[in-house]
């Protein structure tokens, strides 16, 4: 009966990423379409032979004023040139399109990125596989409707944005190397066009989700358990230290490279994520429902350290536990258990991810250095007899 759950979850949900035998990857350095960089020069100037105020032969946007500076090509107007539109680098370079009218960002979209089949569709949005024009790289194109959009983002500017795109910016912000080293997948482009949110993000081919890795190997041994579970651990401490809480950890939102050595790990979908503050609590759940943290049942109030830990010990329950769901409530009524074939510090850890009192609960920092990680760095001390402290948000 599990077996035949697990095997109709896969098929309701897709991976938004696996598709295509052809292992491309963003290279080191490698920004959004450098080959066609004048694309959003020759919009505006169409634009302002569409207003009748005739061609325009350069296009120089000042960075602090995009908005004004694509009015004013919109009349004809002139710019000083303080920064070339096609030079920008980093992620102003991706608002710049969205200060463009609705049908405009549509024809660069179109322009630019060629949309291919369906790869998955959640309750939010749907991912389609496609590629960049240019150069044929693979991109997701996740399209999320207006009305679908329930969590924004104030600036500092007092502009808004849509939380998922303001998340995706500060990380290609933060991100030291290229795109191809950091584990949360790259936003490369996105288009508001007002009925609709298209976001084109980086797709590592070939790749497929966790959730189909583990069903495709019968689930995992611990030994390529650990593997992934390093290398999210490293990943989620990098989100926290960012002020990212990512709200939905899961096999689903996993993403395992597999054309290298070693199973890759890449995280997807922020969606729901939002910034965090120290100390800060929160009374509505965004996320799976039955990957709810206890603390949400026993209080209805839950932070974002713990619940990170939390799904993270959902996610290595899941992948050791063959065709196996994991629910909170049933967790709790000893309708699951671990598997006896796991080793004594296996589950440590996992007792440790998924204890009741998040006050309890292991802090991401002190599961680095669990011995079944193999991280101790000359500390031997067992985290059941270290002094527990709360964790960082």
């Amino acid at each position: 009966m599990d077996r035949t759950r697990t095997t109709r979850r896969l098929q309701r949900r897709a991976s938004p990423y696996s598709l295509g035998q052809h292992r491309t990857r963003v290279s080191e350095g490698e920004h959004p379409d450098t080959s066609q960089k004048d694309l959003r020069v020759r919009l505006l100037e169409w634009k302002a032979r569409e207003d009748g105020a005739g061609p325009s032969s350069s296009v120089d946007v000042h960075r602090e004023n995009l908005i004004s500076s694509a009015e004013d090509v919109s009349k004809g107007r002139k710019r000083r040139p303080d920064l070339d539109l096609t030079e920008m680098k980093d992620e102003s370079e991706l608002c710049t399109a969205n200060i463009l009218p609705a049908h405009v960002q549509k024809a660069a979209f179109e322009a630019k990125y060629k949309q291919q089949k369906k790869l998955g569709v959640g309750g939010c949005a749907s991912v389609f596989a496609g590629y960049r024009k240019a150069d044929h790289l693979p991109v997701a194109i996740k399209r999320v409707p207006s009305d679908k959009q329930c969590i924004k983002h104030v600036e500092k500017n007092g502009k808004t944005l849509p939380m998922e795109v303001a998340i995706m910016l500060k990380l290609v912000a933060k991100t030291s190397g290229s795109a191809a080293s950091s584990a949360p997948v790259s936003l490369l482009d996105w288009y508001d066009l007002e009925q609709e949110l298209i976001l084109v993000l980086e797709r590592p081919d070939p790749c497929v989700d966790l959730a189909m890795y583990m069903f495709s190997k019968g689930g995992l041994q611990e030994k390529e358990a650990k593997i992934i579970l390093k290398q999210l651990v490293d990943a989620l401490i990098e989100l926290q230290d960012k002020h990212i809480f990512h709200r939905d950890i899961k096999v689903e939102n996993i993403l395992i490279e597999t054309g290298l050595d070693f199973p890759r790990v890449r995280i997807i979908d922020f969606g729901l994520s939002c910034f965090v503050k120290k100390g800060a609590s929160y009374q509505h759940f965004y996320g799976t429902p039955s990957h709810a943290p206890p603390e949400m049942y026993n209080c209805q109030r839950y932070r974002a350290g713990p619940t990170t830990v939390w799904q993270m010990g959902v996610v290595l329950f899941e992948a050791l536990h063959k065709n196996t769901s994991f629910e909170t409530l049933k967790y709790f009524k000893n309708g699951l258990t671990f598997s006896k074939m796991l080793s004594k510090d296996c589950k440590d850890f996992l007792q440790m991810c998924l204890t009741e009192d998040p006050k309890q609960r292991q802090t991401l920092e002190q599961l680095k250095h669990h011995p079944w990680l193999g991280l101790t760095n000359n500390d031997h001390t067992s985290p059941r007899h270290t002094i527990l402290k709360s964790s960082k948000f």
